[in-house]
C-alpha cells in the first residue's frame, strides 16, 4: 500500500493512502448483493437486476458508499500502522476522484498522540487520607435496611406528619395562572425526602385527609425552567391518603430475617466489617487519586482538542446508556433540565480534560519506567474477567481481540504505574 504522511500542525498530521481497484470492485459486489432488492428496474423482478443493469441505470456511484465502507476500515488501520501514526481521534477522511481500473486514493487529517514532557512524579508528597467507622456509621446503615423493611400502614385518625408518605393532588399558580408542568392527581410523596421545592413539604405536615390547603414558596434562582426561576407560587393541595411507616424492632428476629446471621450481634459485626472494607477502598482510592493527580499536574501537554472531545463523546455516551436504563433518552433529559446538547457536553468538558491528562502522563511513566504486563499478570486477568462474566477462561480466551489483549495488558500496566507512584509517594 502506497502511503504517505505530511504533518499539518503540531499533533496533526495529514494521511494519504490508497486501496486497489480490485479490491474496491469486491466492495461494489458487496454493495450490490447487500442492497439488490431496492432496485426497481422495468423489465426485471425486483432483486434479480443485474449488477450492471444497475450499474447503466444508475451509475456505479449507485455502490460506492456502501464500498467505501467496506474498504475503509481496513485500509485505514494498515495506513496508521505502516507510518507509525498513533491516532487518538476519529480521524476526517475524504475520498479522492474514483476512476474505473485505478487505485481510490483516501486523505485523513489524524489527531496524534501529544508529546509529555514528565514533571516530579516520584516522592509526591500528600496529607494522609482515611476513613474510619464509628458506631453511629453502623447504626445509621442498620436504621436503613430497618427502613427498607418496614410495613406501609394507612392512617385515617391524624393529620400528615413528617415521615409519612401523603397521596395528594396539586396545582402550582405564579401570578394567579397556572403553569405547564405545575399539576398533578393522586401524586405520591414522602414528606421530609426533600424531593419538592424547599419549603413545600414542611407546610404540609398538619394537613387532613380530604382538607384543602395552600403551600405558599419560592423557586430556587437555579431552577430547571428559567421561566420559573426565582419566582414566588402558590400551590392548591388535597390530600387523598397518609401512610406511615412501622419499623421491625431491632431483635434477633428482625437480623435473621435481613442477613445470614442468626443475632443481633453477629449481624451488626458483619455490617461493621462490610463497612470498614468501604472504608479502607475508599482510603485506598482516594490517596491514588491524590497522588496521580499531582503527578499529572506536574506535566507539561498540549492536550489536542479532538481528544478532549473523544472523551466527551465517550462520557456522554455512558450517560445516555445509564439513563436508558432508567426508561429516559437523552431528549427527554435535556428537556425536563431545560438545557442543551451543546451545554451538557460544557458540563463534562473539565473532567474530560483531566481524564485525558491523568491516562497520557500514567502512559508516559509506565514508558519511562519500563512498566509492562507480563504473561502470567495476563492470564491471572482473563481468569478473573471469566469468573465474573460466569465463562470458562478457554472461551475467554477464543473471543478476545488483539485489541481486546493490548487494552487489558494496558490496564495491568496503569495499574502497576499507580502502585508504583503511591510506594514512591510521601505521605505525611
Amino acid at each position: 500500500m502506497a502511503v504517505k504522511s505530511e504533518q499539518v500542525e503540531k499533533n496533526l498530521v495529514k494521511l494519504t493512502f490508497e486501496v486497489s481497484y480490485d479490491k474496491f470492485e469486491e466492495g461494489m459486489n458487496k454493495a450490490y448483493r447487500k442492497n439488490v432488492k431496492k432496485y426497481n428496474i422495468p423489465g426485471f423482478r425486483k432483486g434479480k437486476v443485474p449488477k450492471a443493469v444497475v450499474e447503466k441505470y444508475y451509475t456505479k456511484a449507485v455502490f460506492y458508499d456502501d464500498a467505501i465502507n467496506y474498504v475503509l476500515p481496513d485500509a485505514y488501520s494498515a495506513a496508521l500502522e505502516e507510518a507509525d501514526i498513533d491516532a487518538v481521534a476519529r480521524p476526517e477522511i475524504d475520498v479522492e476522484e474514483i476512476k474505473d481500473n485505478e487505485p481510490v486514493v483516501f486523505t485523513a487529517l489524524v489527531t496524534t498522540k501529544p508529546e509529555v514532557k514528565l514533571g516530579k512524579y516520584k516522592g509526591i508528597e500528600i496529607e494522609k487520607i482515611e476513613h474510619t467507622v464509628t458506631d453511629a456509621d453502623v447504626d445509621k446503615d442498620i436504621e436503613a435496611t430497618q427502613k427498607k423493611n418496614a410495613r406501609v400502614l394507612s392512617v385515617e385518625d391524624r393529620p400528615v406528619e413528617n415521615g409519612d408518605i401523603v397521596v395528594f393532588d396539586f396545582e402550582g399558580f405564579v401570578d394567579g395562572v397556572a403553569f405547564p408542568g405545575g399539576k398533578a392527581e393522586e401524586y405520591e410523596l414522602e414528606i421530609g425526602s426533600g424531593s419538592f421545592i424547599p419549603g413545600f413539604e414542611e407546610q404540609m405536615v398538619g394537613v387532613k385527609i380530604g382538607e384543602d390547603a395552600e403551600v405558599n414558596v419560592t423557586f430556587p434562582e437555579d431552577y430547571h425552567a428559567p421561566e420559573l426561576a426565582g419566582k414566588a407560587a402558590v400551590f392548591k393541595i388535597k390530600v387523598h391518603e397518609i401512610k406511615a411507616r412501622e419499623y421491625p424492632e431491632l431483635n434477633d428476629d428482625f437480623a435473621s430475617e435481613v442477613s445470614d446471621f442468626d443475632t443481633m450481634e453477629e449481624y451488626r459485626n458483619d455490617v461493621r466489617t462490610r463497612l470498614e472494607k468501604a472504608a479502607e477502598d475508599r482510603t485506598k482510592a482516594e490517596t491514588e487519586n491524590a497522588i496521580v493527580d499531582k503527578a499529572a499536574e506536574a506535566a507539561e501537554i498540549d492536550i489536542p482538542d479532538a481528544m478532549i472531545e473523544a472523551q466527551i463523546d465517550r462520557m456522554v455516551n455512558d450517560f445516555a446508556q445509564r439513563l436508558s436504563y432508567q426508561g429516559m433518552n437523552m431528549e427527554m433529559y435535556l428537556q425536563y433540565t431545560g438545557s442543551n446538547m451543546e451545554k451538557f457536553r460544557e458540563g463534562f468538558k473539565e473532567q474530560a480534560q483531566k481524564q485525558v491528562r491523568v491516562s497520557l502522563v500514567l502512559e508516559e511513566i509506565a514508558k519511562t519506567e519500563g512498566i509492562e504486563a507480563n504473561q502470567e499478570e495476563l492470564d491471572q486477568k482473563i481468569a478473573d474477567l471469566s469468573k465474573q462474566y460466569n465463562m470458562e477462561t478457554e472461551k475467554l480466551q477464543e473471543l478476545l481481540r488483539p485489541e481486546d489483549l493490548d487494552g487489558l495488558k494496558q490496564e495491568i500496566a496503569l495499574t502497576k504505574t499507580i502502585e508504583m507512584l503511591v510506594n514512591k509517594a510521601k505521605i505525611k
